[in-house]
């Protein structure tokens, strides 16, 4: 009797699986099966990074063009010249590489240049003619070579007594370097192998810089702070004249003189600037010739990307650069690249369009 009492039982539950599974069927219930814990994977790797940093190059600023240059480049001296701009000594030899171009008066209302390589140095320069007594005061902050054809006895020892290397035509130490050009008239054919010169008066170090420099035209003082210039009229003399005119594809003033057209050089080239300077400058002729009086304090203009702006300059002594501020005060900056400096006579004229 226990043993039948004890089956009931076991049966009544079956019996209650066995419906309440079939009530699932019926009514779609789903069996959701129990998840199996996945298989323990390995950590995710960390991302990699690449530095793709480029140092940038070491520069330098060439001291005499205010441009960025590699590194270690800025290297030799500055080679001057004295130029003649007769109209027999034109077109000249090497005038649109140089840095730097100083134009004065000199005797009968003509004018010569003192100019300037160190950045780019042409196989030619010329033809060099005499020493003028202001020359020493131009050419000295600059240091390095001076070449020139002679002069007088009295500018010649000026010119010596400087900080400045003197390479003379006609001295055994140039026999090699100064020569005479044949299809020219004399005294306007004396020409310089310049490279050999500074070869055999060298080793000498690389100029200071005096004038302050912005990267581009566009962020020099007379872009930013000065009034439209796109034309400059100058005027020495009756006799010597001319114009610097702005294209402001190229960001260079071009130039004109006395009215005959474009100043080229021997390869064609139309002479042209990123900065023109104008000083207006007293001239003594208390040596028998006309001396530009330049350590002093005076008017200057600066012209830079198409606009002009107004200031002074200041040069205390031989030894010392020509400073520019402007009304200000403050310093002047040139766009990177060459310069030319006219300095007009009180008696002469500078106007600006």
């Amino acid at each position: 009797m226990s043993t039948s009492s004890s089956i009931a039982p076991r049966s009544a539950r079956v019996a209650a699986v066995m419906a309440i599974f079939v009530v699932m069927v019926l009514t779609g219930c789903d069996v959701v099966p129990v998840p199996s814990p996945s298989p323990s994977g390995s950590p995710s790797a960390a991302p990699v990074y690449v530095d793709t940093y480029v140092e940038p190059e070491a520069t330098d600023i060439a001291p005499l063009r205010g441009t960025t240059v590699p590194a270690g480049t800025v290297s030799g001296p500055a080679l001057s010249a004295k130029v003649d701009n007769h109209p027999d000594a034109r077109p000249q030899f090497g005038l649109e590489h140089t840095d730097i171009v100083y134009e004065e008066l000199v005797e009968g209302g003509l004018t010569r240049y003192v100019a300037i390589w160190q950045s780019t140095v042409p196989d030619v320069i010329g033809p060099v003619r005499s020493i003028r007594p202001m020359d020493p005061d131009i050419i000295s902050p600059y240091r390095g070579i001076v070449a020139y054809s002679g002069g007088q006895y009295r500018f010649v020892v000026l010119m010596q007594s400087t900080p400045v290397v003197n390479a003379i035509h006609g001295q055994t130490n140039t026999r090699d370097t100064f020569y005479r050009v044949r299809g020219r008239p004399g005294p306007h054919d004396v020409l310089v192998r310049a490279p050999q010169v500074i070869q055999d008066f060298g080793p000498l170090d690389a100029p200071q810089q005096s004038w302050s420099y912005a990267l581009t035209p566009d962020a020099s003082s007379a872009a930013k702070e000065g009034t439209p210039a796109s034309v400059v009229h100058y005027r020495f003399s009756s006799l010597m004249w001319g114009t610097w005119t702005y294209d402001a594809s190229t960001q260079r003033y071009y130039r004109q003189q006395a009215n005959r057209g474009p100043d080229l050089d021997t390869a064609g080239n139309q002479l042209s600037a990123t900065n023109v300077v104008v000083l207006r400058v007293e001239i003594s002729h208390a040596t028998g010739v006309p001396q530009t009086i330049l350590n002093t304090t005076g008017e200057a203009w600066v012209a830079t990307g198409g606009r002009v702006i107004h200031g002074s300059f200041t040069k205390a002594s031989q030894n010392d650069p020509v400073y520019l501020y402007d009304d200000n005060g403050f310093t002047i900056q040139l766009g990177a690249g060459n310069t030319w400096v006219e300095m007009i006579p009180t008696a002469g004229s500078v106007t600006f369009e």
